[in-house]
């Protein structure tokens, strides 16, 4: 169904129920997935709210209208964000003809600070319409001045790390501090052994993960040095599995495109993300929410991070942290391996992952330090803390 339609739809439908409208704009996997979490929670207060706005499947099977899926949106780096300007500047045009049509009482931003704070919210704040942000920008990682930016657009805004509340009373924004969404949502839903079952893996076998990332242009960097690893370690390991768990945002033949390309077996599965990844004893994971997800489920893990030289280049000016890796940071030190740039090929991944698996004694103390991050990220119920937050603005 082509935009405009989904639209008129929408339109309509408001008018019908004479309801509150709420516009979410989440541009990535771990955005759809919290987005969704955050609108059931929403929508547990009250029921006749009415959702559009920009996601991905879980967002719509949530009870998102969809405007644009967020696939469409999905970049990594700088420069990357270069080839998709025709597609970008044709949403910014959608969502800004929307928020006219549609007048939502409220916009809900997640992450995504490219895309929210230089288009999103300020057509927003232009037509006087509400802004909450939950998940807050990086910003205590790079480009901290985009803390007055926020301050001057944000009406609310919720944090999901516990620092962040100091970082942003430094400029003199207070905010508030939900504890981290994950904390409700990585929960296997079966044992280890029902996974291996379902899944169809050989239990007395070694079984590494292989989490490319969420966006096609980061699988396409990534995957390839992940699948000359496997073909590495199966010559090295005798009984050795490979799964990969394929994010929402992908589709299917994207990944058996390029795993066809390799003389390595890989078992592909759709869904049921952590009780595929609870099945592992390694996971190679690129860097975003799913180390952290990872580290949650205590799966030792090798962290990489792959972008254009030229974005990396400009990156590394401006970006003020020692490591690069969510779990990491969150540990506050490297508790698992980061492999950037250069070194994301297959020889350093393949060593990497021979060292942990033969060293009973480190992989023990990463399981222990992984178990203890989540401790760090304060309790469980930050999508029903942030529903509340949200609604109170309506």
């Amino acid at each position: 169904m082509p935009p405009e339609e989904k639209m008129l739809i929408t339109k309509k439908s408001i008018e019908d129920k004479k309801t509150k409208t709420v516009m979410i704009v989440a541009g990535e996997a771990s955005g759809d997935m919290h987005g969704a979490s955050l609108v059931r929670e929403m929508l547990r207060i009250d029921p006749s709210l009415n959702f559009y706005g920009i996601g991905g499947n879980k967002m719509q099977d949530a009870g998102v209208k969809l405007l644009i899926n967020a696939a469409e949106t999905a970049v990594v780096g700088l420069t990357e964000v270069i080839s998709k300007f025709g597609t970008l500047f044709r949403i910014i045009r959608q969502v800004k003809k929307s928020l006219d049509e549609i007048k939502p009482e409220l916009v809900i931003l997640i992450d995504y600070p490219d895309f929210n704070l230089n288009f999103v919210a300020p057509a927003a704040k232009k037509r006087n319409i509400k802004i909450f942000y939950y998940i807050s920008p990086q910003v205590w990682a790079w480009r901290k001045s985009r803390i007055n930016k926020i301050k001057r657009l944000v009406d609310k805004m919720a944090v999901i790390l516990p620092f962040e509340v100091d970082t942003y009373a430094a400029k003199g924004f207070a905010v508030d501090y939900v504890g981290h969404p994950l904390l409700d949502l990585v929960k296997p839903a079966y044992s280890k052994q029902e996974s291996q079952k379902i899944f169809n893996l050989d239990e007395s076998k070694t079984t590494i993960g292989l989490l490319p990332g969420s966006r096609q242009s980061e699988v396409v960097k990534l995957l390839p040095e992940m699948l000359r690893a496997a073909e590495i370690l199966a010559q090295k390991i005798q009984n050795v599995q490979f799964i990969l768990p394929l994010a929402d945002t992908l589709e299917k033949k994207t990944v058996d495109d390029i795993v066809s390309g390799f003389t390595i077996k890989v078992k592909v599965i759709s869904g049921q993300t952590y009780d595929a990844v609870s099945c592992c004893d390694l996971a190679i994971v690129a860097s975003g929410t799913a180390t952290l997800e990872t580290a949650l489920l205590s799966v030792p893990m090798i962290i990489i991070y792959k972008i254009s030289p030229l974005s990396y280049f400009i990156g590394k000016m401006i970006v003020n942290v020692k490591n690069i890796g969510l779990a990491n940071i969150v540990a506050g030190k490297t508790v698992v391996p980061e492999l950037i740039q250069e070194d994301v090929s297959g020889n350093r991944i393949a060593a990497e992952a021979m060292d942990i698996l033969t060293d009973a004694e480190r992989k023990q103390e990463m399981i222990k330090e992984l178990a203890a991050i989540r401790s760090k990220l304060g309790n469980p119920g930050a999508a029903r803390k942030a529903a509340h937050l949200a609604y109170d603005m309506l």
